[in-house]
């Protein structure tokens, strides 16, 4: 699979192309990787440092942003879920 990924504002907005080539099922080869951080660029940082930690297929890509308020402040959650054998 390739993914070609564009950040498109400073607010953490990506637009993400996946091109599927040759996905079939895994089964128990299958591994996921969990990231959640509390700023955008954190979560770019902890993303790139595991996919250029070593050889692996990247199956698919799941991203979550969520926001809380707590009185006057803000509360940002930025989460990545990574599918890969």
């Amino acid at each position: 699979m390739v993914a070609i990924i564009t950040k498109i504002s400073s607010f953490g907005k990506f637009d993400i192309i996946f091109k599927f080539e040759n996905i079939r099922c895994m089964g128990d080869k299958m591994k996921v990787k969990v990231f959640d951080e509390s700023h955008e660029k954190d979560l770019e940082n902890s993303i790139n440092g595991f996919l250029n930690s070593g050889e692996f297929d990247i199956i698919d890509i799941k991203y979550q942003v969520a926001i809380a308020v707590c009185g006057e402040d803000q509360i940002y959650c930025f989460s990545a879920l990574i599918i890969y054998n």
